[in-house]
């Protein structure tokens, strides 16, 4: 298959995570030689193509060193752009995000001819406009979703079919430290409230152990426990979980995936009544400043959605912010950057209990995470 599409020097962006167009991306990988120098800017990768020694013709960024991401960042060929995830849109349509061609892994047409982006917008939604050119996988295999936006045939370059199972994440049974650590956090989620979930074991066993309890959805990620909510309205950027997840997303008229700039945008956050933010972090210190990206010395997080969300929960009203990790990671001072400043600290949660920081002084921050980190 070739890709005559694609320039030497072109900037690409495909979809991530379950989102990955694989057939494209072993392609490029294949053909790297024929345009080298094309930039590529990459989501959360869990399919393991890309490869250190595939830098030889591309040059790859992303917004965050998570799944096989962080590989390329340890050998030193991965560039983070640390940047919130509501940024993303405008960086794109300004060209500060460069964006020639977008690969896309899509689901085959409904009746009227149109295509879905299946399992993930995002920021593909904003690529989509500023692109040269689309290039599409159909894969039989992903389902026909509610994306804003779809797509007709006549809107792409190149079109390769495939039948392959897309990049799962599976989500096994939460440990019985998550257990604990769901148990403290699930009193502070209200009736009736919005809930976000990050990435992550922990944020999926809270939201497992809300299950049964009426509530709506609206994030970046649609993760595989929000199916166990079973939510009235669940907005997201993307479906992130297994075969199961995307049989439930499959038409299901609750479930709608749009654009970062909806799913972070700080006017569609300001709507929300009880919104609440439910994350997890590499540590926090004893002021209440999160480190979400680096880890002994790797770069395996990101600046992401959390400090997004996290602002607009601590604004909502009846809303707030939860973030989740074991006590072990509560510690003296931060290894890493402050991801979210302690100006945005709202309730901590360990396997020994809540800490809420809100209205607390310096002093009294300090005596309740070191209650909740096991250090008093």
């Amino acid at each position: 298959m070739n890709l005559p599409v694609i320039r030497p020097g072109d900037a690409l962006i495909w979809g991530q995570a379950c989102a990955e167009p694989q057939t494209l991306v072993e392609a490029v990988i294949a053909q790297r030689a024929s345009f080298s120098g094309c930039r590529t800017f990459l989501g959360s990768s869990y399919s393991g193509l890309l490869q250190p020694e595939h830098a030889d013709h591309l040059r790859f960024s992303s917004y965050c060193g998570t799944g096989a991401n962080r590989a390329l960042a340890d050998a030193g060929v991965l560039d983070i752009l640390p940047v919130p995830y509501s940024q993303l849109g405008a960086l794109i349509r300004s060209r500060r995000l460069p964006c020639d061609v977008v690969m896309l892994q899509v689901s085959p047409p409904n009746v009227r001819g149109e295509y879905s982006l299946g399992l993930g917008v995002e920021y593909l939604a904003p690529a989509l406009e500023v692109a040269r050119a689309i290039i599409v996988e159909v894969n039989d295999q992903v389902p026909w979703t509610h994306t804003q936006p779809l797509l007709r045939r006549e809107h792409f370059a190149l079109i390769v079919e495939s039948s392959r199972t897309p990049v799962e994440l599976p989500q096994g049974a939460p440990s019985a430290l998550e257990s604990r650590i769901a148990q403290h956090a699930t009193p502070w989620v209200p009736d009736d409230a919005t809930v976000e979930c990050g990435v992550g074991a922990l944020p999926n066993a809270i939201l497992g152990a809300l299950a049964g309890r009426r509530m709506d959805y609206h994030s970046g990620v649609i993760c595989e426990s929000v199916r166990l909510l079973q939510p009235a309205r669940c907005i997201g950027g993307a479906l992130m979980g297994t075969r199961a997840l995307f049989d439930w997303a499959r038409e299901n008229p609750a479930v709608r995936l749009t654009s970062s700039e909806v799913t972070h945008g700080a006017a569609t956050l300001a709507r929300i009544e009880r919104f609440v933010a439910i994350n997890s972090a590499v540590e926090v210190d004893l002021t209440g400043q999160v480190n979400g990206e680096v880890a002994r010395g790797s770069y395996v997080g990101a600046v992401g959605g959390a400090l997004d969300f996290i602002r607009a929960a601590n604004q909502s009203p009846g809303g707030l912010s939860i973030i989740a990790l074991p006590a072990s990671r509560v510690v003296e001072h931060l290894s890493g950057p402050v991801s979210i400043p302690r100006s945005e600290a709202g309730i901590f949660v360990t396997e020994h209990g809540a800490a809420d920081l809100r209205g607390c002084t310096l002093a009294e921050r300090e005596r309740r995470l070191r209650r909740i980190g096991g250090k008093s």
